[in-house]
């Protein structure tokens, strides 16, 4: 059956969802502040590349400031919006949608929270989005990375209550995103969450800082060290907060918290050693923001894990020292450059 879905945000992830479920027959809408982008999908609709047959998608496609004019009848709305615009982004999803209707937060980060508290845990579903890795580089234009879950046994898409239910709803939402790779519900949106957060904490800020691809960091040794040391960190820290955390990067968490030992580190670096014929040299989310000009996430991914150390009296000596460095790209004290990652390593006593 055709549901009417809102996306408040039309980016990478809002654009590549939402042309292949328009495609599925739903009905669409997508808004974004993005000026360029909605006029290329008014144009030409969205162009979707990937590990998949390409394909162009005609939908509804909404300036911000032209969202006064949809009315309260909604089935879903995403927020598919960075972290720091989530709160308002909420807010406009709320407005728009029917009584019985909720808000999916398909965003990486710890925003559930925050969603709950402005929608209510009643109306908020969480959406864990792993190995999908979208890019928008032009207006109308979005690209999947080559990796393609499901037809390797792994569910992309874990949509959860945040009380653990598997409910019909978030069935429901497993089989609308299911046209687009696996998906199945998850009784552990938390765990799950966390489990995405530590992937984006080893990847996504050495790729923001250094201005290298995924390729070249783990072709390099101390790019390794650094991406197995966030690792470790985020590993750590969630563990300590008695979270169930899923496997990530091709280990397990407890393995990842053990990189401290030599064995269990040189396992390690063994395993992100690229192969020949390992793929794409692809750009994170948050080296996208940084090549485009964009305030980063990084208060939200490793500042969140940073601050939950805190809380927690775990130390997080590598994460706070990328920290830094991202805070002082975004600021536009420091240029992305690869000596970024010897700089945070010895800052943080390695």
């Amino acid at each position: 059956m055709s549901t009417r879905l809102l996306f408040v945000g039309a980016g990478a992830i809002g654009s590549y969802l939402g042309a292949f479920l328009s495609r599925a027959g739903h009905d669409v809408t997508l808004v974004d502040p993005w000026p360029e982008q909605i006029e290329a999908i008014r144009r030409g609709g969205i162009s979707v590349t990937g590990p998949h047959e390409p394909f162009t998608q005609r939908l509804t496609a909404l300036h911000l400031h032209e969202a006064q004019r949809l009315g309260a009848d909604f089935d879903i709305a995403f927020v598919a919006m960075k972290s720091y615009d989530t709160a308002w982004a909420t807010h406009l999803a709320l407005r728009h949608l029917a009584p019985p209707g909720y808000v999916v937060a398909a965003q990486n980060c710890w925003n559930d929270p925050l969603v709950a508290s402005i929608a209510g845990p009643e109306r908020s579903v969480g959406l864990i989005m792993s190995r999908i890795a979208v890019a928008c580089w032009e207006p109308g234009q979005v690209g999947r990375g080559a990796e393609k879950g499901a037809g390797a046994g792994y569910d992309v898409f874990r949509p959860g209550e945040h009380d653990g239910r598997i409910t019909p709803r978030v069935e429901e939402l497993a089989r609308m995103l299911s046209v687009i790779d696996g998906a199945k519900p998850t009784d552990n949106l938390w765990g799950e969450r966390w489990s995405k957060l530590c992937a984006n904490c080893m990847g996504n800020p050495v790729q923001a800082m250094s201005g290298l691809g995924s390729l070249e960091i783990a072709a390099d040794p101390r790019g390794r060290e650094i991406t197995i040391r966030l690792a470790e960190e985020s590993a750590r820290v969630g563990l300590g907060l008695a979270l169930r955390i899923p496997k990530f990067r091709g280990a397990a968490a407890e393995q990842w918290a053990e990189a401290g030992r030599p064995a269990v580190y040189k396992e390690l670096d063994t395993m992100l050693m690229p192969r020949e014929g390992a793929g794409r040299n692809w750009r994170a989310s948050m080296a996208q923001d940084v090549i485009k000009g964009r305030r980063t996430e990084i208060a939200y991914m490793n500042g969140h894990v940073a601050s939950k150390g805190k809380e927690a009296g775990i130390t997080t000596p590598v994460s706070a020292a990328v920290i830094g460095l991202v805070e002082e790209i975004d600021a536009g004290t420091r240029k992305p450059a690869p000596d970024t990652i010897e700089l945070a390593l010895r800052r943080a006593g390695f």
